[in-house]
């Protein structure tokens, strides 16, 4: 027993010092800075208690934040949902070359946001004369579209929407197809025996229902990382004359108050610790309300 113990923490022991000391550490000082006044260093001397957290309640810039990210989610959550719920259906049912397909839907999520961010802002909704979005709406005579302007309509969310959603739809294909796969046939051959039509009604009364934990465990985690939305936004739009309206998500404005011109660290990490309580209690709600922890029927 003693001799298995070692070889475990032979293999652990690397990565539970590199977790340690890159994320939890950094976690529990970032809260300890938030209790202190802590401008352009992070070994602060003076104590300023709660001052931190009701500045940043009080400032109107980070609760506009959260209002895009209220607004980003609103867009992202349901979008990828149903792409990646109607990706999972249509690779369940191939009978040849299901690994490739299943592969090639994947493959986006395995790209770096910031790579994605830049080719979606170069390549393909680059400014007003170029791009490929631009190439196509002139073969069917239509008006170009400086797709990053600030100006309205806001068409920078179709650049933002699009690029997160084809980052992370495969990955949420894959839970889908999991659950798919965990279904049982006999219910759709005693839906078949009972008349129930193959489409709709099956989708609707076998397919939905077994598929209620999956799908809240998808809505969940797209929810969390709706709230840690930050390169693409950073990429595309922190070379425009400001953020334009509901276009400054949490982790950006934070970005920008911890390690920008001012460098408050002190607040920077209030404004942290308040977004990861947002980002919890949320969770704990959704998980309730949803019933995460109930069995599927």
């Amino acid at each position: 027993m003693r001799h298995r113990t070692l070889w475990f923490w032979v293999f652990v022991g690397p990565f539970a010092a590199g977790l340690a000391l890159f994320t939890y550490v950094p976690l529990l000082w970032s809260v300890y800075l938030s209790f202190f006044d802590a401008h352009n260093t992070v070994s602060p001397t003076r104590f300023v208690g709660l001052d931190n957290y009701a500045s940043m309640l009080g400032d109107g810039a980070f609760t506009d934040s959260l209002g895009t990210f209220g607004l980003f989610a609103l867009f992202i959550v349901p979008a990828t949902y149903v792409l990646a719920l109607a990706l999972a259906l249509m690779v369940n049912r191939l009978r040849h070359a299901q690994a490739f397909f299943r592969s090639v839907f994947f493959l986006p999520a395995a790209c770096s946001y910031v790579v994605a961010a830049l080719i979606w802002k170069l390549s393909i909704f680059n400014g007003v004369r170029f791009g490929l979005a631009n190439t196509v709406l002139g073969w069917f005579g239509t008006d170009q579209t400086a797709w990053l302007s600030t100006t309205h309509p806001p068409w920078y969310w179709l650049v933002i929407v699009t690029v997160r959603l084809w980052l992370q739809a495969g990955f949420y294909m894959i839970l889908f197809l999991a659950g798919l796969q965990r279904i049982p046939p006999q219910l759709y051959e005693a839906a078949a025996v009972d008349g129930a039509r193959p489409g709709w009604q099956v989708l609707r009364y076998i397919t939905f229902p077994q598929l209620r934990a999956t799908s809240v465990a998808v809505v969940l985690l797209l929810v969390i990382n709706a709230f840690q939305a930050f390169d693409e936004f950073y990429n595309l739009l922190s070379d425009s004359r400001g953020y334009p309206p509901y276009a400054r998500p949490p982790l950006v404005y934070l970005y920008y108050t911890a390690l920008g011109q001012g460098q408050n660290l002190g607040e920077g990490s209030a404004g942290a610790v308040i977004l990861a309580l947002i980002i919890a209690v949320g969770t704990v709600v959704q998980a309730r309300w949803f019933g995460l922890a109930g069995k599927e029927d």
